[in-house]
């Protein structure tokens, strides 16, 4: 389910070094912010698979998703932290799908939350307001 987040993402998501990976991972640039995701029911266990993978939660790994990493820098004193990228696709309802990547950030309060990125803003293009279901599926 879409909920909002902090607001937040766009500082991290406009760095450049950032940009250049993201690139890598859609194809493009991303746009700069994210799109959350409340995880529930049985789609948990696959994203807590993800997060095994991306090291933030210990398991065995049935998953076999490619994780893509996206490395962390310093700027002016300040430090950026790194992210791991799983390939995907995002829709709602039976509406077109949208290429996008989930990013788990090494730092991050969200242990039930995806936080998607696109090159498309995804509250138009899919389009979506919080509390509207979306389908995730990993490439």
């Amino acid at each position: 389910m879409v909920s909002s987040g902090l607001g937040r993402a766009h500082v991290f998501m406009a760095q450049k070094h950032y940009q250049s990976q993201f690139k890598g991972v859609l194809g493009v640039g991303a746009w700069p912010g994210t799109l959350n995701v409340d995880v529930g029911g049985t789609s948990m266990d696959e994203f807590r698979q993800l997060r095994v993978i991306a090291g933030l939660e210990e398991g065995d790994v049935t998953e076999s998703s490619m994780p893509i990493r996206i490395e962390g820098f310093e700027r002016d004193g300040r430090s950026f932290g790194g992210a791991t990228a799983f390939r995907a696709r995002i829709r709602r309802e039976d509406r077109d799908w949208v290429a996008c990547a989930i990013l788990i950030p090494d730092l991050t309060r969200h242990t039930s939350t995806a936080e998607v990125i696109s090159g498309a803003f995804l509250r138009e293009s899919i389009p979506c307001s919080d509390r509207d279901l979306v389908c995730i599926e990993l490439n």
